[in-house]
């Protein structure tokens, strides 16, 4: 069964004629092939960025965009680099598409400094409002909205979750790299100074390449009692496979926001469902490119959260994941 954790989907439509704006001049001409780019935080040999390309592609079939017919899509790849990141957004604002999707924060910030006139559909972006990629959720403003992925009130659930799987938990690292995710210590304030349903100690592990992460992982692993929370983040995500070498060696229970670390052989995951993120983000390219405003179109939350956790791993590291917590998880790989 799914984690309930939903929120209602603001959208409404613009009614009435719309101010001036470039999308509306170039819906104008339906004969047109449609030209846009998708730049995403993570490298194009990356399953999971082929698979999100799938999902878009499903997304804008159904609203009746076909590639190679009435729309063509730019894919580019940022590879959790923010100077890569900087390179692709340079790359493709001067090739003047009619819009552009992008996911993570790097490709989302590059883009804001980039232009203000081509319009912006992001999705898995954590925080736009506190980032000051958007005004507010419900209205945007600019030529920048989207779809999010996770607030912090998922760190809560993330040490329950450490908790149940491995009860001896009772301190946490949370591991990102800042360049990134400049959020993390945000979210790590805002859940420190709310209310404590769970008695774990969290700490902040910020990395910035492979030498940090096995730093951090070690020193975690110095402590009795230790647990590790992997944020989602082109970063970790490009470099899951030593961090997940490290957590088996060092036997360290680890959460992670991706199902794909899970199926890859982490120990369990927790967080929105990445692809329907990515499909749903169509929606919002169809509406634009019919000559909506993004300005006025709400920023929306994810609707469906996945539980992901792999019974071998949690055997290897000597741990029994109690019948209860398999009960509602979405996926058990044995």
């Amino acid at each position: 069964m799914i984690a309930n954790m939903k929120r209602g989907d603001f959208i409404t439509l613009l009614g009435g004629a719309a101010m001036a704006w470039p999308v509306a001049a170039r819906a104008q001409q339906p004969d047109r092939v449609r030209r846009i780019a998708f730049l995403h935080g993570l490298a194009e040999s990356d399953p999971e960025a082929q698979a999100r390309i799938g999902a878009f592609r499903e997304g804008l079939a159904a609203l009746g965009w076909i590639e190679g017919r009435n729309i063509s899509v730019d894919h580019r790849f940022a590879a959790g680099d923010p100077t890569r990141a900087q390179a692709i957004v340079a790359e493709v604002v001067g090739l003047a598409p009619d819009l552009i999707v992008g996911s993570s924060t790097v490709v989302i910030a590059s883009l804001k400094s980039a232009t203000t006139s081509i319009p912006v559909v992001f999705n898995v972006v954590n925080d736009p409002v506190g980032q000051g990629l958007i005004a507010s959720l419900a209205h945007p403003g600019g030529n920048i909205t989207g779809f999010t992925y996770i607030e912090f009130e998922i760190i809560g659930k993330w040490l329950e979750l450490l908790k149940e799987v491995a009860p001896g938990t009772d301190w946490a690292a949370l591991i990102f790299n800042p360049e990134t995710v400049p959020f993390w210590a945000r979210f790590l304030r805002s859940f420190e100074a709310g209310p404590r349903s769970i008695a774990v100690e969290l700490a902040a592990a910020p990395v910035r390449n492979d030498a940090e992460i096995e730093a951090a992982l070690a020193a975690l692993a110095s402590r009795p009692g230790a647990g590790l929370i992997v944020a989602g983040d082109p970063f970790t995500n490009t470099h899951r496979a030593l961090i997940m070498a490290l957590a088996e060696r060092h036997r360290l229970p680890a959460v992670y926001s991706f199902r794909q670390f899970v199926t890859e052989g982490a120990l369990m995951a927790y967080g929105p469902d990445t692809l329907d993120v990515v499909r749903r983000s169509a929606s919002y390219v169809n509406r634009i490119l019919k000559g909506e405003n993004p300005a006025d179109l709400p920023a929306q939350a994810p609707v469906k959260y996945e539980l992901t956790i792999n019974v071998k791993t949690a055997r290897a590291l000597g741990l029994e994941v109690p019948p209860t917590l398999l009960a509602r998880a979405d996926e058990v790989i044995e």
